[in-house]
């Protein structure tokens, strides 16, 4: 993947609430630019990812999550969805492998199914609370879509490995440092506030400076 394309583009990641929240934000207010992006997934390498990687000469800027953090997206994810009426039964991870279910995508995308898959993840995922690092959610996920259940399989595949790495180096030359993340151009724009900057950008708008955070923006004083 070269390393400036021109064509727009978000990272997202099944894992991220945040990825959710610009998802539906986009699916829901901007289903025009959700349709003619680009779609690159995004997620913490396993060990043998790692391994590509480092072979490639990247590394990703991915550390694990301090306790306070994690319990403040928790919180966070919460008021927010909360904020928009959104429902949210919070997964649990027993054994997070973000390859099972992002390598997936990647299989069910080049059925042409890609989209879908990601929609029916997320509901799996934010809605009733599934774990994706099951194989046995991922291949209900394909069978809905009318594919092969052995999608749920496609992390054993070394070619979808291979294209994953492409993906997650795609990410290290695009400077991402998190999700969702959003190119146009030379522009990035980090976080799920940023979908209407993005999306002004895409449409080569002028953005009005809002946040896409449901909660009230406080008032500041204007310069003189």
């Amino acid at each position: 993947m070269s390393r400036r394309k021109k064509h727009p583009r978000w990272y997202f990641s099944l894992r991220s609430p945040y990825s959710w929240f610009a998802y539906r934000d986009l699916a829901e207010r901007y289903p025009d630019v959700l349709d003619t992006i680009e779609w690159i997934p995004y997620w913490e390498p396993d060990e043998e990812s790692t391994r590509l990687l480092a072979e490639a000469g990247v590394t990703l800027p991915v550390m694990p999550m301090h306790r306070a953090k994690n319990f403040y997206i928790l919180r966070d994810a919460r008021r927010w969805a909360h904020a928009r009426g959104w429902t949210v039964t919070w997964p649990v991870d027993r054994a997070p492998h973000w390859e099972v279910s992002h390598l997936a995508y990647l299989a069910a995308a080049e059925a042409s199914r890609g989209k879908e898959f990601v929609a029916l993840a997320y509901r799996a995922r934010w809605n009733q609370g599934r774990d994706l690092a099951e194989r046995q959610t991922i291949a209900d996920i394909a069978e809905e879509l009318g594919l092969d259940p052995a999608v749920a399989d496609s992390v054993d595949d070394a070619g979808l490995r291979a294209k994953g790495v492409e993906c997650l180096v795609s990410a290290y030359h695009d400077d991402a440092f998190g999700v969702p993340f959003f190119v146009n151009g030379r522009e990035g724009f980090w976080g799920a506030e940023r979908v209407s900057a993005f999306v002004a950008a895409v449409r080569g708008d002028t953005w009005d400076g809002e946040t896409d955070a449901p909660f009230p923006v406080p008032a500041t004083a204007k310069p003189a």
